[in-house]
């Protein structure tokens, strides 16, 4: 039963208390039986029964719970560093896609790489997440589009399940955009993905979530809820990509079907945020997209003002947010969306955590919790998140074991 010691400050983010409250115990010991944390307090306190036993020397880090990156797109072959050139250019997100980039130009590319091919980039691209404290990872399809692809990317996600340590949620994301091939016949797409994606994905087990972009480029509101509600009785939670470019009522819709969480939210009203925060929907927001795309960021304060729990993800895709830098997005939250470092680090444990249906086992450090930790180089939260470096992360523990 090891116990670590020697922190200078460890942050538990319990759930209660709000978007800023990380519950934070200075000169911190956590100790874990197997792969569950058996105590969490100040060591000056430590029972006795762990004073015997294997200390690990934290070096007078801060210690955070495993963070966790609550929306990707993590399988896709090819990037598109060509489409941030025409947008610095004046072309807008839909005339790239419209020209035939965006999705559909990583759908032909996904579709044509081999599945070995994809399960290798998806391991490097999850060691590379590991080694900046994240431990657990929500991973969409939605570069498949057809029932034979979209299965076999979630079949790209049970294989890293199996063999990788950190841990992989997966959603369905069929509903990403209509693809080129169904362009003039959208509701035999939207047919498929009900009547077979749906019910294939869910009989196998393959998926926690379904997902649907609702936008102008994308699906209707009535189009994801026959989508969402047929996911529903088929044991799916809900998810939705809602209001990134357009104030779509996104938000209201998804607290009318009680999703998970709603992500995106750039142009969120203030009703559609008055009905997140009756249904508790977390808002996920992706500040390394609104970055890219040059738009204003999610409106987290005004979210937080009106008890709205803000998550805070990367949205790691080839087009829009390229970058699987959680840290960078902590950053970017800070800076764009005007939020605290306490409150980002809430945004990417605990809040996170119930983005994806997790919070009973993961997102803070509490005994009966899964010991999934990182040790950070850095006194505090607010040196961390402001004190920007390539990586802070000395160790990553998943499940009581170092992994990095």
């Amino acid at each position: 039963m090891p116990v670590l010691t020697n922190i200078a400050l460890l942050a538990t983010c319990r759930d209660e208390g709000g978007q800023d409250a990380i519950h934070a115990i200075p000169h911190a010991a956590l100790a874990w039986r197997g792969t569950d944390i058996s105590y969490v307090g100040p060591e000056a306190a430590l029972p006795g029964q762990h004073r015997d036993e294997e200390r690990i020397d934290a070096g007078g880090g801060l210690v955070v719970p495993g963070l966790i990156d609550c929306h990707t797109h993590l399988a896709f072959a090819g990037w598109r560093a060509d489409e941030i050139e025409a947008r610095m250019r004046g072309r807008t997100y839909q005339e790239v896609a419209a020209a035939g980039g965006g999705i559909a130009r990583t759908v032909a590319a996904t579709r044509g790489a081999h599945t070995d091919a994809l399960v290798d980039l998806c391991a490097r691209r999850l060691t590379e997440m590991m080694r900046l404290g994240i431990t657990t990872v929500e991973a969409k399809t939605g570069y498949g589009l057809d029932s034979e692809n979209e299965t076999r990317l979630l079949e790209v996600y049970e294989q890293l399940r199996r063999t990788q340590p950190v841990r992989v949620v997966s959603t369905l994301l069929a509903a990403h955009v209509v693809p080129s091939e169904y362009a003039g016949c959208r509701s035999q797409y939207v047919d498929m993905v009900c009547g077979d994606i749906i019910p294939a994905v869910a009989r196998r087990g393959l998926a926690r979530f379904c997902d649907v972009f609702v936008e102008e480029s994308a699906f209707t509101p009535e189009e994801a809820r026959a989508i969402l509600g047929r996911a529903r009785e088929h044991g799916l939670g809900a998810k939705l990509h809602v209001d990134q470019f357009t104030d779509g009522g996104g938000a209201a819709l998804a607290a009318e079907l009680n999703a998970v969480s709603a992500d995106h939210l750039e142009c969120v009203s203030a009703d559609g945020i008055a009905r997140l925060a009756r249904t508790g929907t977390v808002a996920v927001t992706l500040p390394v997209a609104a970055l890219f795309v040059g738009r204003t960021a999610a409106p987290a304060r005004s979210l937080i003002a009106a008890g709205v729990p803000v998550a805070v993800a990367t949205d790691f895709n080839p087009g829009t947010a390229p970058t699987l830098h959680l840290p960078l997005a902590m950053l970017l939250a800070a800076t764009l969306q005007r939020m605290t470092p306490a409150e980002v680090l809430k945004a990417v444990t605990m809040y996170a955590a119930r983005a994806i249906g997790e919070a009973s086992t993961i997102g803070s450090l509490e005994p009966g919790k899964r010991a999934d930790f990182a040790i950070i180089d850095a006194p505090d939260v607010n040196h961390w998140v402001y004190h920007f470096t390539p990586n802070s992360c000395v160790s990553t523990y998943i499940g009581g074991a170092r992994i990095v």
